[in-house]
């Protein structure tokens, strides 16, 4: 087993009571790291497990009704995406996972519908699935913005310095299942997510409490992510480190196999990628020849070509 990280979990009620140390906690987490692991998230309890059982009730229909639900085309943004399409950057074998994707629901006429898909939603056959999804987004988004303002603080910017650049933003829900790993399958290289950085402005992960995530750490070691039940796990992805000229970068993870007495054991996660509006100009605080500005729909489309979804 891998060590393990040296993350220490921030209360979010800081945010509120106390942004200075908010911001220098999260801020001190996420240089070091990459990562961070909040307290007190304030996603109800009820949500979550509405949304887990949503999930793990469209994972367990035959293949062919989930795959009724699979958008070509539509670069993994919407609905069911199946095993042996995503494919870490530079991988040779796809990661051992499929998955659901839930995006914003923008009302009729919106000036962001040509860029934004509408939500695929199975109600014919899972009527619950809709609403427990919607609640969790909604949930996310608030959580998400609570840690933007004490990571603009920590910046220098403003408090509310982010709520522009993420209103209708372009945000992601994501549900995963990783199946079983059969003892008797044919010898791969594959693991259920190779090592990659994550494209959004920032990524909060409800259910890494079974084990396998893994960051990489400044001096090249694969370090294990603590999570205790309960916790959210919350990492910088590269929109966010190009929006800050690099002071926040974001950090290589993946997702290993299990160990042999849990490879029995499916996974299930749910992280939420909150991205920026598709219109916001990423254009850094500190000047960076890396990183000319970019529009934030221009460079997700980049990104998604490298992982074989676009």
């Amino acid at each position: 087993m891998p060590n393990r990280a040296d993350i220490t979990p921030v209360p979010l009620h800081l945010v509120e009571e106390d942004l200075p140390q908010a911001a220098r906690r999260f801020g001190d987490s996420f240089r070091r790291t990459g990562f961070a692991l909040v307290e007190g998230h304030g996603i109800p309890g009820p949500v979550i497990d509405a949304a887990s059982a949503a999930a793990k009730a469209f994972f367990a229909l035959p293949d062919d009704v989930k795959r009724r639900y699979h958008l070509p085309g539509g670069a993994g943004q919407r609905g069911y995406t199946p095993f042996g399409i995503e494919t870490a950057k530079g991988a040779t074998q796809s990661d051992l996972k499929e998955f659901w994707h839930v995006g914003r629901d923008l009302p009729e006429g919106h000036r962001l519908q040509p860029v934004m898909a509408p939500n695929i939603w199975p109600d014919d056959v899972l009527p619950a699935f809709h609403p427990a999804l919607q609640a969790l987004f909604a949930a996310f988004e608030t959580a998400g913005q609570r840690v933007l303002k004490a990571i603009a603080v920590h910046l220098g910017q403003p408090a509310d310095f982010f709520e522009g650049p993420v209103r209708d933003g372009n945000s992601i829900l994501r549900l995963l299942h990783y199946p079983p790993v059969l003892a008797d399958a044919p010898e791969t290289s594959a693991i259920r997510a190779g090592a990659h950085e994550d494209i959004n402005v920032i990524t909060l992960l409800l259910g890494a409490e079974e084990a396998g995530l893994e960051l990489l750490s400044r001096q090249g070691e694969w370090l294990s992510v603590p999570a205790p039940p309960g916790s959210l796990v919350v990492n910088v992805g590269d929109m966010l480190a190009r929006q800050t000229g690099g002071q926040l970068p974001s950090t290589t993870h993946r997702v290993v196999n299990p160990t042999p007495e849990r490879q029995h054991l499916p996974r299930y996660s749910m992280p939420y990628f909150l991205h920026f509006r598709p219109d916001w100009l990423i254009e850094p605080f500190v000047p960076n020849p890396d990183m000319p500005p970019i529009a934030a729909n221009e460079y997700l489309l980049q990104r998604l070509a490298e992982i074989r979804l676009a």
